[in-house]
């Protein structure tokens, strides 16, 4: 019996597509490995239950066989697992069994199994339902992808390409959240740039885009993998800052102020210094400082920065509390 499909059809195979075989039986499992291998298929063989389970976890299975009947889990009870667990992808599953009469295969689909052969199979019937179930696969794959991508866009500043103001207080409640589960601080820095209005004014609003997507850029070059930053809104930007303390947060701004004022930003023959005035405030004043009181502080350190001569760094106090 030829193992490839007749020479009217033609299936797109992915080449390199992880599947997995799992089945007891090691006979018929060599010969179906040696048919997927010829159709391009990177193959890994498992021949019990726990041990599929486990793969399918590991390498990120999309394509599976499952034989019926197993040791330890069954197809049926491993379909079960795969489809109850959150593995962050879909696992294609079709169940491979002796198995024919209907209230068997009712039994199967029951599972929420994707498709049913029953044994012994024919090499071109088998490798036409996986095409199917690559194409399912591929479908699937683009739908995640376009969830991501609209994701990542309700997330972003448009001009800036940083966190927007509902993302970057979003990740400031998840550092808070974390913070009082492991007895850390988180910092917060709020800034604006100074004077932001005179270069729209002199120079236009796309002197002003610049100077907000090279100033964002900048920023960004000075934080640490793990500190975020957001767009608050209009020339206004967050920075949160985990592990931060009372004693070490002025430091971080004035070092954050400096490096901004010392290299001006290049617009159309003109150099444009840039400075920035900030506010600090750090959880650690008050064990239950929620986001909106953190903010609140910061933005009153910010008002007293810009109010008091612009271009400094104010930290809140704790005073103030």
């Amino acid at each position: 019996m030829s193992c490839a499909p007749p020479p009217h059809q033609e299936f797109r195979l992915r080449k390199g597509m992880k599947l997995l075989i799992a089945d007891d039986d090691k006979v018929s499992c060599k010969i179906l490995e040696r048919d997927l291998s010829k159709w391009g298929y990177e193959v890994i063989v498992t021949h019990d239950g726990r041990a599929a389970w486990e793969a399918i976890k590991k390498h990120r299975i999309q394509l599976a066989i499952l034989d019926w009947m197993m040791p330890i889990i069954s197809g049926i009870e491993l379909c079960r697992k795969i489809r109850n667990e959150d593995l962050n992808h879909y696992t294609y599953i079709i169940l491979l069994s002796a198995k024919q009469s209907h209230d068997d295969m009712q039994h199967g689909f029951s599972a929420e199994i994707d498709d049913y052969i029953t044994k012994p199979y024919h090499p071109w019937e088998l490798n036409a339902r996986l095409a199917t179930g690559q194409r399912v696969i591929t479908m699937q794959n683009e739908l995640e992808e376009s969830r991501r991508k609209l994701k990542v866009l309700a997330e972003i500043d448009g001009l800036t390409g940083i966190f927007n103001r509902n993302a970057i207080i979003g990740q400031l409640k998840k550092e808070l959240y974390r913070s009082q589960r492991e007895n850390n601080s988180v910092g917060i820095l709020m800034l604006d740039i100074d004077n932001f209005k005179e270069i729209n004014d002199t120079l236009g609003h796309q002197a002003g885009d610049t100077v907000m997507r090279e100033f964002a850029s900048r920023l960004k070059s000075l934080l640490r993998p793990y500190d975020e930053i957001g767009r608050y809104g209009g020339d206004e930007f967050l920075i949160v800052i985990p592990k931060a303390t009372s004693e070490n947060i002025g430091g971080i701004a004035e070092r954050i102020r400096s490096s901004v004022e010392s290299e001006r930003i290049a617009y159309k023959g003109h150099n444009i210094k840039v400075t920035l005035s900030l506010g600090c405030a750090v959880s650690d004043q008050r064990s239950d400082l929620s986001a909106d009181d953190l903010i609140a502080f910061g933005d009153l350190a910010l008002y007293q920065a810009k109010t008091t001569g612009r271009n400094r760094v104010v930290v809140h106090s704790r005073e103030h509390v």
